[in-house]
């Protein structure tokens, strides 16, 4: 098929998209990564910055994608080159290698909710919670849960847009809202819940004033990370918008989902950790799973309950997973012409070779290779994508961002100027500051633990 004759899908339904858009965002950024990096980042003080830039860069930035893409109806590349001349084709590559390189590893701890899915039926990590982890973290039961995961997302994605994205986050995304709600119900009724409750929802000033060079690089990727921005997942999603949609509306309920998920993530895991007299704030990508495992073999119901949370966890890391997938595939078959099914089929095998080295090498047991690719790519690239489309659009255009979100709400006003100078200002000054936070913060990690597994 030649680049000519690709035709465009679109969304069947307004809800389609928006589940689409919640599904991504409500996968493993809120409810693996967000608990550790509460705990990890101290808690409450943590939750107070993480909500302080949704609200200051959240919706700005997410307006400005979403215009993008409905403009253009392109791939991040070809969006980025319309706008922008040719060479901002080379950062719409960016925002490609970004979801490509976050898949990869993405995939791997995807296969661990996997595995703990399955283990939650016999209770297999109940005896030595931290043994389990380590023994299925890396090697060859990682590989295999990681091809498992990778190709079920390659077989909803290789379906399309309407046939298979669409029709598999109208099943995925009410039923994760549903059994979170169930699990934070029954969460509120363990004992130490007060506790757990004051350690995670009142905020501590004195640690967010001690640990501010961390919390804040922590707190703005989160928040960019966890609603999908800065990788071309909205450019992409909205770039299948065929009609004229409200988008400041559409993206005020993918926030307020996303957010309210990401709370709600909180008021489960945190009271579970403190009823089993487990802390909360041992830092690491694997922490909220070895917690959670020795949790669920305390509390009551314990099993009943692991199966339910591993459960809803797989599947909120399959709906965020197929985001990330399609901006990949959708340059390929935008670009090069491919059709779906071997576009999807070639790119999901290239992830879960990048993905290989993440689920084979450990340190002492321990998934070092997931810090190495999760803090440069959501840390440090996907911060950097979302300054330089900012500064693309907030400063290069931004009369074509104001008349696209204005074609589904009328005449903003100044509400447009607000909006754009948001965006020019206090957006890339905190993406500005947490990036330059985030480069430290990885030398570190690098001439650090990492240089120590290299050298070990």
């Amino acid at each position: 098929m030649s680049i000519d004759e690709v035709v465009r899908e679109h969304w069947a339904t307004r809800a389609g998209f928006i589940l689409a858009a919640v599904g991504s965002a409500v996968g493993l950024g809120n409810i693996w990564r967000f608990p550790f990096q509460v705990g990890q980042e101290g808690g409450s003080a943590f939750l107070l910055m993480y909500l302080f830039f949704i609200l200051l860069i959240g919706l700005p930035a997410m307006l400005v994608e979403f215009a993008v893409g409905r403009h253009t109806e392109r791939n991040p590349v070809g969006a980025l080159g319309a706008i922008g001349g040719r060479a901002w084709r080379y950062v719409g590559g960016l925002f490609i290698l970004i979801g490509f390189v976050i898949l990869s590893y993405y995939s791997v701890v995807a296969g661990w909710v996997l595995r703990y899915f399955v283990g939650s039926f016999t209770g297999a990590y109940a005896a030595d919670p931290e043994a389990y982890f380590v023994g299925i973290a890396t090697g060859f039961d990682a590989l295999a849960f990681h091809a498992i995961f990778m190709a079920a997302t390659v077989a909803i994605v290789a379906l399309g847009v309407r046939r298979g994205i669409e029709l598999a986050v109208k099943l995925m995304v009410p039923s994760i809202v549903l059994v979170m709600l169930g699990l934070a119900v029954y969460a509120a009724t363990l004992p130490e819940v007060g506790d757990a409750y004051a350690y995670y929802l009142s905020p501590d000033f004195g640690v967010l004033i001690d640990d501010w060079r961390s919390i804040v690089p922590a707190a703005a990727g989160q928040a960019f990370f966890t609603l999908s921005l800065g990788m071309g997942v909205m450019i992409t999603y909205a770039s299948y918008l065929a009609e004229d949609r409200n988008l400041a509306e559409d993206g005020t309920v993918i926030i307020g989902f996303d957010t309210g998920i990401a709370i709600l993530t909180g008021l489960i895991v945190f009271p579970i950790l403190f009823a089993a007299g487990i802390g909360a704030a041992d830092p690491g990508p694997g922490a909220v799973f070895v917690a959670l495992a020795g949790a669920f073999a305390e509390i009551r119901f314990g099993m009943l309950f692991g199966i339910l949370f591993f459960g809803m966890f797989s599947i909120a890391a399959l709906s965020s997973a197929i985001s990330l997938i399609e901006v990949v595939v959708s340059y390929v078959i935008d670009e090069r012409g491919l059709d779906r099914p071997t576009a999807t089929a070639i790119v999901g095998g290239g992830m879960f070779v990048l993905g290989a080295p993440v689920a084979l090498l450990s340190a002492d047991g321990a998934p070092i290779m997931v810090d190495l690719y999760d803090i440069l790519a959501a840390e440090i690239l996907l911060v950097t994508g979302g300054i330089l489309l900012m500064g693309l659009i907030a400063w290069g255009n931004p009369g074509l961002a104001i008349g696209e979100l204005e074609k589904g709400i009328g005449d903003l006003g100044t509400s447009a100027t607000v909006w754009i100078w948001l965006v020019r200002i206090p957006v890339v000054v905190v993406l500005l500051v947490s990036l330059a936070l985030a480069v430290v913060g990885y030398a570190e990690f690098l001439t650090g633990p990492f240089a120590e597994f290299v050298s070990g």
